[in-house]
């Protein structure tokens, strides 16, 4: 392996962007069979290993299992599971069967799963036993879906059950065997927080293994003898990059935690398992602050990372003082995973500029371009963040699913710049630092969250005329939801409107997604053209 990192990220895009590239094989059969892949925990600090070949017997009998349920390599599966042993083994039989996985939130309500579900064209949901009814045929959901759900954790009525299905299967049988697909074919496809319309889907080919892995090495510096947790979760593109496949292509040991989030469970884990390289949110690091017990002495942090949203400087001080190691900003999107970042790997690392997110990472280039022209801006003015495609080969995102018009919007008319839709601006030795999100994206304990999906359900109550959607700083999330409503003539806003309003989206939408607050306003401002003036009801 090289230590030079141009040439190692050759030689990363030499083995993932080939024409017989198998995910199965990158990501599980290439590694020794009695390495350990996962370390699954559960809330009561029991655990148990997942080695690399139990991975590939249990998922190749379940690549066989999809095979007989009419997958094809191609066809779109979904899960709708938590952090366990059967999400591992479910996505490496459906990379292994050649799928294309979709991820489902588990926060998700009904109506965003249907929306995903109907949108990628999935032949197969995988769902834990205690989101099963999100499934359940009603307004939502059709009685005559066009997926097969399979459960696991125990299927209760005639549901196809995951247990089962992999038991009866022969680990050696063909149908099973890793499925060659090429760097180019996609191998997940997300959706986007739908911002200014319904979400988008975001292929991920096999060849942006590449940069996950990159920056597994070069941004979190996770080596062979670390303990590492990625504590996101794998619904979203961080846990799913960076917690499952990163790790999975390194062929490094990693946490998961089948379990929900605690500060007291966090420190208990990162203390018992000597949890080296960590990895979150910052909202886990303002919860870990905020905990009233002591931190554990026997801790043994060697590095700690952020992404999802800004990191705020009270946490990074906190974090030398408290963990003896500072928290290090990284930046990305779903689209290309992260790029620019405060990396840590030996030869990368610089001190950290209070409220940077630091330098592009080795394969990628960056700029922040003016508000008017593809030109570079200057140092200290802001403008559009952008990545140079023509000078990042670890760039992956070509455009998004059956959405040319939205495709076109995200690059430049030369296809050189790909525009985040982010603002930012550098310093003077090319130090981004982020200043706003143009798209009014809301970025929530390290969700992102789109207006639009919020809005979108606020309005179907029979109250309510208009409703707009803003992110308000929250000093533990970073942000929180509060929402401006236009009422029908005649009706009053009150505590059990709003009360009304909080659980529509907790139902209709996801549950952590509601708006802490509800203003009933007379009306809502505006541009001439007619689009809300969010930056407005910031303001108060």
């Amino acid at each position: 392996m090289s230590t030079d990192p141009t040439a190692r990220v050759r030689e990363l895009l030499d083995q993932y962007d080939t024409p017989h590239a198998s995910a199965a094989e990158l990501l599980c059969d290439r590694h020794p069979a009695d390495g350990v892949a996962f370390t699954i925990v559960e809330a009561d600090l029991s655990s148990v290993d997942l080695t690399y070949g139990h991975l590939r017997e249990q998922s190749a009998r379940f690549a066989a299992a999809l095979a007989d349920l009419g997958v094809e390599p191609g066809d779109n599966v979904a899960t709708l599971m938590g952090k366990s042993a059967d999400l591992v083994v479910a996505l490496l039989g459906i990379w292994r069967r050649g799928a294309v996985h979709v991820p489902l939130f588990t926060a998700f309500a009904s109506p965003a799963i249907a929306f995903r579900l109907t949108a990628s064209g999935a032949k197969v949901v995988i769902s834990d036993a205690n989101q099963l009814e999100k499934l359940a045929p009603g307004e939502d959901i059709p009685a005559d879906a066009a997926w097969q759900v399979v459960v696991a954790g125990g299927a209760a009525g005639d549901e196809l059950d995951f247990d089962a299905l992999v038991a009866a299967q022969d680990a050696e049988d063909p149908k099973g065997a890793a499925q060659a697909v090429g760097g180019n074919a996609p191998m997940v496809q997300l959706f986007t927080s739908g911002t200014t319309g319904t979400p988008k889907g975001v292929p991920v080919p096999v060849r942006a293994l590449a940069s996950f892995h990159a920056y597994q090495e070069f941004g979190l510096d996770v080596r062979d003898d670390d303990v590492f947790w990625n504590a996101a979760d794998p619904g979203w593109a961080y846990g799913l990059y960076y917690a499952l496949l990163g790790p999975l292509a390194a062929g490094t040991r990693s946490i998961l935690l089948h379990a929900g989030f605690s500060a007291p469970l966090t420190w208990q884990i990162i203390e018992k398992f000597g949890v080296t390289n960590f990895a979150a949110a910052p909202t886990v690091y303002r919860s870990l602050r905020a905990d009233k017990a002591p931190v554990p002495e026997g801790i043994s942090l060697r590095r700690a990372s952020s992404a999802g949203e800004p990191l705020t400087p009270d946490v990074v001080a906190w974090s030398k003082n408290s963990l003896g190691v500072e928290v290090r900003d990284h930046y990305g999107q779903t689209e290309h995973g992260m790029f620019i970042v405060n990396a840590w790997a030996d030869g990368l690392r610089e001190d950290v500029r209070p409220g940077s997110m630091g330098r592009p990472l080795p394969g990628w280039s960056a700029a922040v371009l003016e508000d008017n022209s593809d030109d570079i801006a200057p140092a200290r003015t802001q403008g559009r963040v952008a990545i140079d495609t023509h000078n990042s080969p670890l760039m992956w995102f070509t455009g998004y699913v059956d959405a040319p018009e939205k495709t076109k919007q995200r690059f430049s008319e030369d296809g050189r710049w790909y525009i985040t839709g982010d603002a930012g601006m550098t310093d003077e030795d090319g130090f981004f630092f982020f200043s706003s999100r143009d798209d009014d994206v809301i970025i929530m304990a390290g969700y992102r969250i789109g207006p639009f999906d919020v809005e979108s359900v606020l309005v179907m109550h029979e109250h309510v005329i208009e409703a707009a959607v803003v992110g308000m700083p929250d000093e533990l999330r970073g942000e929180v939801l509060e929402a401006f409503v236009v009422l029908r003539e005649g009706v009053d806003g009150d505590d059990e409107l709003e009360k009304e309003l909080q659980t529509l989206v907790k139902k209709k939408f996801a549950a952590h997604a509601y708006p802490r607050t509800v203003h009933f306003v007379p009306n809502l401002p505006k541009t001439p053209s007619g689009k809300v003036q969010r930056y407005i009801l910031r303001k108060g």
